[in-house]
Parts: C-alpha cells; structure tokens; sequence
C-alpha cells in the first residue's frame, strides 16, 4: 500500500521535522506537531480604531525550586485558539507585545498555534483581549494559567509575575532533560550561540556550535538533540540519528530525541521500528504528544495491526484535547472501514473534514466517504479499502 493514498506522509514530515523542542520556535520556523507559521499582518483596521500594543512580560518556574534549564513555550489561548507567542530564556524569563490591532492574514487554524485574530474581524472583536489567557507549556507539566483581565491595565507595559509549572504525576519523560542544569557554562554558551545562529538563518555555523557543545560535554542531551534536529533538516539522515541516539543514551528520560528517531524510521518505511519508537516515547509522557499516536497508529496499520492501531487512534484523540491532531479522526476512519464499521468509520471521517483545511486532504477523506456510501449500499461486500 502507498502512503500518499492515505495521505499521512506529507503531514507526518511537517509534524516531526525539526522536533528537538516539544514545540516550535517561531523565530526560525521549526516545527512539531503541526505548528504553522503565521505569516506577516496585514492592516486592513483603520488607524483611528486601532488598540495600542502592550509590552508582556513574566517568568516561569517550577514548583519544586528546580532551575527552568530548557526553554518553555508561553502560549495565548483566546477563545480556544492558541498562539506560541515566544520561549523563556535560560532563566525563565520572557516578553512579547500582545494587542497589535493588524489582523494577521490567513485563517488556516490546524492546530493549537494559530492566530488570534483574523482578516475581516472587528475591533469590538479584537478588544476582547480580557478574556484571553496566558500558559506556559512544557511537556510533563502543567501550567498555572493567568487571565489577562486580572493583570492587564491600559498602561504599555505589564509584568503579569510567575507562571508556575507543575510537574504531572506518573509521567516520567519530560522536555527538560537533567544534563541540562549541570552543563559546563563554555557548553552552555555554545548551545545559545547555535540557536542564535540559527534564528539569523546561520546553519552552517550553528551545526558549528552545537558540535562545540557536545565535545565540551559529551552528555548533553539538549545540545544532541539542537544537533540531530539541524542535521535532519540537512537532509543528513546518518549522521541525525547518531545525534538523537546519543541524546537518548546520555538521557533516555528526556523525550524530544525520540520524536526525531521517529521521523526518520518513519521517511525510511521503517513500521516496525516507529512503532517501537514511540512506543517509548508514549511510556515515558503518554499526555503531551498526540501526534505520537497518530504515528504510532499508522505504523500499525501498514502492518496491519489493526487493534493496535485503533487502541493508538483512540488514545490519541482523548488526548488531543486543541485538536492539533485532526488526522486522527482520518486514522480511526480508516481503520473503522477495514474493520467494515461502515457507520463509524463515516462518523470519524465527517468530524476530520470539520477540521481538515487542505484540499488533498479533503479530497481524500471525501472519497472514503463516498465509498462507505457504496459499502453500505451493498452489504454483502468485502471492505476494500484503498491499498
């Protein structure tokens, strides 16, 4: 059977790329989990009309006292939509501008990094402001969430104070990997310089330092993963997987690696491998990365381990609480269509066409439909689904 039948290649590629950190960083476009970039606003509010920006600033910290050694995303969540608006540094610390009254263009809302307000949108719509909220999100923690309301005045600036993570009871894997906060300070630095360089789109002399870090400290897994994410991004496929494997050795709690050693079994047709892979990933976090399961289920489904892969479908979808994760519900349908649960299967694929944006992906989902519809006419015939 072919991938591009079931149409999972081309999201899986978009969803692992570059998956060292459990989420994108907007400054240079890498991605996990399907994270869009929202391209650049348009003004069409007239200027008379228009909310002055406010200058957000905050920390994030543990509860426990442990030193933040990773970045976390610090998301806005307005009417349900979210927005990764910026990372912490390695002290915990950010600031970004909220409020500016150019709607951005494009309304493609896929998952849960999308844009707050839309071409089209009025201003009494934009000054609904106060009840948007702001998270932290860092895998194997919750967040603390603070109601912009309560901090927000009319003044240019606003410290909204502490954001507190909490980590999650029994989730061992975590995007904050121990090495980190016992890394020499010339290993440190070089791991900040790569990601510097590679936000001024300097990847050469990024892959640079991150080698510079991991030679100064070869247990580093943060520094191994920054590696293997460049060099997959390079199209270097050996020499990536030596960079996640190593990330994985130096700590095998510290999930984000794994999500890269996915990807690669996966572009190599390797099921029995992605299966394994995020087998160990889900072990370790099972709450914070649904498209592992959407992996994880199609890997089984090209083996044709259908209970396998509707057991991963199911688990998926009760985790993907945002809907970052659409292909899912187009996963399950399929496997439902096999299984000749005509009814179902047509369930979960209407509610993934309430979601899905591209017109490939519609278009596929649209023709399963249209042959459960023949199924189901004739109900002494065989399921076959498209091989």
């Amino acid at each position: 059977m072919k991938r591009s039948v079931l149409g999972f290649a081309p999201f899986v590629f978009v969803a692992l790329s570059m998956a060292c950190l459990a989420q994108a960083r907007p400054s240079n476009g890498r991605s996990l989990g399907g994270t869009t970039t929202v391209a650049p606003p348009t003004n069409n509010t007239s200027p008379s009309l228009s909310l002055p920006t406010v200058f957000i600033s905050g920390k994030v910290a543990l509860d426990d006292g442990t030193q933040l050694s990773d970045p976390a995303a610090i998301q806005v969540i307005c009417k349900g939509r979210r927005h990764t608006e910026t990372y912490t540094d390695r002290h915990g610390g950010f600031s970004f501008q909220f409020g500016d009254p150019s709607p951005t263009s494009g309304t493609d809302f896929t998952d849960a990094s999308n844009s707050m307000i839309t071409r089209g949108e009025s201003v009494s719509q934009q000054r609904n402001w106060q009840e948007c909220e702001v998270q932290a999100v860092l895998a194997g923690f919750t967040s603390e969430i603070v109601e912009l309301s309560s901090r927000m005045s009319t003044l240019e600036s606003t410290d909204i104070g502490r954001l507190m993570l909490h980590r999650m009871a029994q989730v061992e894997g975590t995007s904050i990997s121990v090495t980190s906060a016992i890394a020499p300070d010339n290993a440190r630095k070089a791991l900040e310089k790569g990601r510097e360089q590679e936000k001024k789109n300097k990847p050469e002399d990024a892959l640079k330092s991150f080698q510079k870090a991991v030679e100064i400290y070869p247990k580093y897994a943060v520094a191994w993963c920054e590696l293997g994410a460049l060099q997959l991004q390079q199209k270097d496929a050996a020499s990536a997987k030596k960079s996640f494997e190593s990330s994985v050795a130096a700590d095998p709690k510290f999930v984000n690696p794994y999500n890269g050693l996915a990807q690669l079994a996966y572009m190599a047709n390797q099921w029995t491998e992605v299966v394994k892979v995020t087998d160990q990933l889900l072990a370790l976090n099972p709450v914070n990365f649904p498209a592992a399961y959407l992996f994880n289920g199609v890997a089984n489904f090209y083996l044709q381990n259908l209970e396998a892969s509707e057991k991963s479908a199911r688990r998926g979808i009760r985790v993907d609480e945002g809907h970052q994760v659409p292909k899912l519900q187009y996963l399950l349908g399929l496997v439902l269509m096999r299984k000749q649960d005509y009814t179902q299967a047509a369930e979960h694929l209407q509610l993934y066409l309430k979601m899905a944006t591209q017109p490939s992906d519609i278009e596929a989902a649209q023709k399963q439909l249209d042959q459960i519809a023949r199924l189901s006419a004739t109900p002494s015939s065989a399921a076959t689904v498209s091989k």
